[in-house]
């Protein structure tokens, strides 16, 4: 996955923008609903990562199962965020997924309609 292609997928995401909260090199991906971030990466940096936020369960079993590709996240609270190497080992279909879980762990929840509403 390139960094081009990171940044393109987080964008695809329901309500998701790109801040640079943290100086002009880290790229933050959040949802404009809540202010939320679910991605953050330094998409110049080589080797490229990305850290997404996981439940905890799911990071801990991951980190066993690729241990030289995710690691907990950097500079983050290690026991929610995971922190991904991009280097071609890692299935995009993956990385994706693993996006898209924690994009889905921090968007807006989106209000029901009132019971006995009919349109």
């Amino acid at each position: 996955m390139t960094p081009h292609e990171l940044a393109a997928f987080c964008l695809s995401l329901p309500q998701a923008i790109e801040t640079y909260p943290f100086g002009e090199q880290t790229t933050v991906f959040k949802t404009s609903g809540n202010d939320k971030i679910f991605a953050l990466s330094v998409l110049d940096a080589a080797p490229l990562t990305v850290s997404v936020k996981v439940d905890p369960e799911e990071g801990r079993a991951l980190r066993e199962e690729y241990p030289q590709h995710i690691t907990p996240g950097y500079h983050l609270n290690k026991k929610h965020w995971i922190t991904i190497v991009l280097d071609g080992t890692l299935e995009n279909q993956l990385v994706e997924q693993l996006v898209n879980d924690s994009h889905a762990l921090v968007r807006p929840k989106v209000p029901r309609a009132p019971r006995g509403s009919a349109d």
